[in-house]
């Protein structure tokens, strides 16, 4: 029996029984004390197993902290999470927030997750995150779930009334002076129910969806509906211009 192999056993063995002593090993296996030893040190040091006295222990695996995945490789990471950073700053204790999907959405949430506030969202990867991080209060928008935009819908167009809140964060495809635009129409349709409930509509996109026209998607809204966009530094300049003529605070991070 090879090395890797015979560790790969060790490990199952340890799985099993929680713990092996050094004498088991060596007679399990038929050998050396010497060969014993140079394996529980290799283990021990490679954290498959931890080395007590006499023999190992089978490590105790930690439960990972859920995320999206790649949501470190996202386009514009580090933009993205000063954004969110920068949105969560303006939310106070006890307030109702209502955060749609996407990186920028989760990262937001994650930013919020802890804290003293009501998260309603419809997005099923964030909703999974705060419940397995014992968000206090969780509302999830009810409806049919899509494994596509991972989203669960609402079919009805007057239960999403029901929902009310302090902010809204939305993000899009692109925000022109002439507004938000999406590709996702069912998304937009669905954000657009709850709208008229929303104090505040805060838009969060990294400075590349700032644009002077977009090729393609739905307008979403238009600036005029717009309270708050928190965007990136490298924006273009006349547009974040254009948007604040039309009454928009903008936040540069």
């Amino acid at each position: 029996m090879n090395e890797i192999t015979r560790h790969n056993e060790i490990i199952a063995l340890v799985k099993v029984k929680g713990m092996v002593k050094v004498t088991e090993i060596i007679d399990y296996f038929s050998i050396s004390p010497a060969t014993a030893r140079r394996d529980i040190t290799k283990l021990d040091q490679d954290g498959r197993v931890k080395k007590v006295r006499n023999g190992i222990v089978k490590v105790e695996e930690k439960k990972a902290i859920w995320a999206p995945l790649d949501i470190t490789n996202t386009d514009n990471y580090h933009e993205k999470a000063r954004i969110a950073l920068r949105a969560a700053k303006i939310c106070n204790d006890g307030e109702s927030v209502v955060i749609n999907c996407g990186s920028t959405a989760f990262l937001l949430g994650r930013e919020l997750c802890g804290k003293n506030l009501s998260i309603i969202t419809n997005y099923f990867p964030l909703a999974s995150y705060l419940i397995e991080n014992d968000h206090e209060n969780v509302i999830i928008m009810g409806g049919l779930y899509n494994k596509t935009q991972n989203i669960i819908l609402n079919p009805i167009l007057d239960m999403s009334s029901s929902y009310a809140g302090k902010w809204i964060f939305t993000s899009g495809k692109a925000l022109t002076p002439a507004g938000l635009y999406k590709t996702e129409i069912l998304t937009a349709v669905s954000e657009q129910q709850i709208l008229e409930k929303i104090e505040k509509l805060v838009v969060v996109v990294d400075s590349s969806k700032i644009s002077t026209k977009v090729d393609s998607g739905m307008l979403f809204c238009p600036t005029t509906k717009i309270d708050i966009l928190i965007t990136g530094k490298q924006a273009n300049k006349d547009v974040i211009t254009a948007i604040k003529e039309q009454g928009v605070e903008v936040i540069l991070v």
